[in-house]
C-alpha cells in the first residue's frame, strides 16, 4: 500500500521502488514509530478529533504490532515502502477503517523526524551508559596505579615522570568531556516536531504541547518548515560519535605501542588478543587495531551527512532519508567499540617494573636536576645548559643521571651537592609535583575523589 497512491495512475517501476524505499533499514526504529503514533491518537481523542473508540481500537492494534514485532511473530514485507506505510497497513488489515484515522492531522514528514529524534535520543541514553562503564574502569586503574611511576611523552619522546594514574586521568578527562557533550546534545534536540506536518502545520486543533509531554519532551518545536527539515542533532550526535571514536583511538594507539616487545608495558588478556597464522609466537592487539580502524568509518558519517545537508533547500527533501543508514551504523559502531575497549582495558596487566625502568632510563628527570641548580642561584636558561652536558655526557657513556658520581656531576658545575641525588629520584619528580593536576600522589587522591563524585552527576 502506497499513502500516496492516489495522484498516480501508474503503478511504481520495480526498480524505483527498490531505490526508493527505506524499510530495509528504518525497520529499525519500529518501536519508536509506534510509540509516536500511540501519543498522536490520544492526542486526537483528546481533542475530540477521533473518537475513544476509535482510539482504544487503534492503541490496541499498535500494541499488538509492537508485541509482534518484538517477538519475531510478524516480518518485514517488500512492498512496503517504509516502517510509516509497514505499520499503518497492518494495523488497518487489523482493524479496519479506525486504522486509517490514525494519519489524521500527521505527515511522514514530521513523523519521521520524531522517529528519528526518539531514536536518536534513546541511543544517546545507552551510548552514556557506556561511555560511564568505560570512565569506571579507568579509574581503578587509577585507584590502583597512583604510585605506578612510568614516563610521560611528548613527540614519543621520553619527557618527564608521571604515574600511570595520571596517564589514565587523561582519558578519564576526555571521555567525561563525552558525556556532556552526549548530554548537550540531547538538551538540544529534545523539542517535538510531532504535529508540523508536512511544513506548514495542519488546520486541526492539535495539543502539540500535550504530545511532546506524552513523548518525555521539553515542548513542542517552535517552526514546522525547520522542524520537518531539521537534521543539526543527528549531525551534533555523529560529531560527538567521532570525538569519541578519536579519543578510543588515540588510546588504543597508545596500547598498541605499549603492548609493543619494544615497551611491553602491558600484556593483553588472551580473550582480547589474537594469534597469527604462520608466526606462532604473535599475540596481536587485534581489538585496538578494530577500534583505530572504525574510527574513520564513524568519521565518513559524520562527513557523508554534512555534505548531504549543506545544499537542501526548505523544507523537507527526500535527501534526508540518508541520514538513517549511516548514523545507525554509526552508532552501533561505536557501541561495540566502547564495549569492547572496556573490556579489554579491564582485563590487561600493566608491568609496573618495566615502566618505571623505563621512566629511569629515559633521562626524564633531567628538568627536575634544572631545577635543583635554579634552586641554589643558577639562571634557568644556564641551568638548562648544564643539564644538557651532563645528559650528553650520559648518553656517550650509556647511563642515567643518577648513575653519575658526585665528582662527575661537580666536573660540570660545582653547584651540585650530594643532596641531587634525592632531588633528580623518580619518587622525587613525581612527588613534588603538588598543584591539582599534577601526578603527584596528594594531587593525584584529591582528582581521583573528584572523578568518583562526577561519574554520578
Amino acid at each position: 500500500m502506497k499513502l500516496w497512491g492516489g495522484r498516480f495512475t501508474k503503478e511504481e517501476n520495480q526498480l524505483v521502488h527498490n531505490f526508493n524505499e527505506s524499510l530495509s533499514f528504518d525497520q529499525k526504529f519500529y518501536r519508536q514509530d509506534i510509540r509516536g503514533s500511540i501519543a498522536h491518537v490520544t492526542m486526537l481523542a483528546r481533542q475530540g478529533i477521533v473518537s475513544e473508540e476509535d482510539k482504544d481500537k487503534i492503541i490496541g492494534g499498535l500494541e499488538e504490532i509492537f508485541k509482534e514485532l518484538d517477538e519475531g511473530r510478524l516480518s518485514f514485507t517488500k512492498e512496503h515502502e517504509d516502517i510509516h506505510s509497514f505499520v499503518e497497513a497492518n494495523l488497518i488489515e487489523r482493524i479496519g477503517e479506525a486504522g486509517k484515522r490514525l494519519h489524521t492531522g500527521r505527515s511522514r514528514n514530521d513523523q519521521v523526524a520524531l522517529d528519528m529524534k526518539l531514536y536518536c535520543r534513546d541511543e544517546i541514553e545507552e551510548i552514556d551508559r557506556l561511555v560511564k562503564g568505560l570512565l569506571g574502569a579507568i579509574l581503578k586503574i587509577m585507584e590502583e596505579h597512583a604510585d605506578t611511576c612510568m614516563p610521560g611523552f611528548t613527540h614519543l619522546q621520553k619527557a618527564q615522570p608521571v604515574t600511570l594514574a595520571h596517564h589514565m586521568g587523561a582519558y578519564f578527562e576526555m571521555f567525561y568531556r563525552d558525556r556532556t557533550r552526549l548530554y548537550d546534545v540531547r538538551e538540544r534536540m529534545n523539542y517535538c516536531p510531532l504535529g508540523c506536518g508536512a511544513l506548514a502545520g495542519t488546520t486541526y486543533p492539535l495539543d502539540r504541547e500535550y504530545t511532546a509531554e506524552l513523548l518525555g519532551f521539553y515542548g513542542p518545536t517552535l517552526n514546522s518548515m525547520d522542524s520537518v527539515s531539521d537534521r543539526d542533532y543527528v549531525i551534533e550526535l555523529l560529531s560527538a560519535l567521532s570525538t569519541i571514536a578519536m579519543h578510543l583511538s588515540r588510546f588504543s594507539e597508545e596500547i598498541i605501542i605499549w603492548n609493543s616487545n619494544e615497551y611491553r608495558f602491558v600484556e593483553l588478556d588472551d580473550a582480547y588478543s589474537t594469534g597469527s597464522s604462520i608466526m606462532p609466537q604473535k599475540k596481536n592487539p587485534d581489538i585496538a587495531e578494530l577500534v583505530r580502524g572504525k574510527t574513520g568509518r564513524v568519521y565518513g558519517a559524520l562527513m557523508s551527512i554534512l555534505t548531504t545537508m549543506k545544499g537542501i533547500p526548505l523544507a523537507y527533501d527526500k535527501d534526508m532519508q540518508e541520514d538513517k543508514e549511516l548514523t545507525f551504523d554509526a552508532i552501533d559502531t561505536v557501541k561495540g567499540c566502547l564495549a569492547l575497549f572496556t573490556g579489554m582495558i579491564s582485563t590487561m596487566t600493566f608491568r609496573k617494573d618495566v615502566m618505571e625502568e623505563s621512566a629511569k632510563n629515559g633521562f626524564t628527570n633531567a628538568t627536575d636536576a634544572a631545577d635543583y641548580l635554579v634552586n641554589h642561584g643558577v639562571p634557568f636558561r644556564d641551568a638548562h645548559g648544564i643539564v644538557g652536558q651532563l645528559v650528553l655526557y650520559c648518553i656517550e657513556r650509556d647511563m642515567a643521571l643518577e648513575d653519575m658520581t658526585l665528582e662527575e656531576f661537580k666536573a660540570v658545575s660545582p653547584v651540585f651537592e650530594e643532596d641531587v641525588y634525592e632531588a633528580i629520584s623518580l619518587k622525587t619528580c613525581v612527588e613534588k609535583r603538588v598543584t591539582i593536576g599534577a601526578p603527584g600522589q596528594a594531587a593525584m587522591r584529591q582528582v581521583i575523589e573528584l572523578c568518583r563524585r562526577r561519574m554520578e552527576e
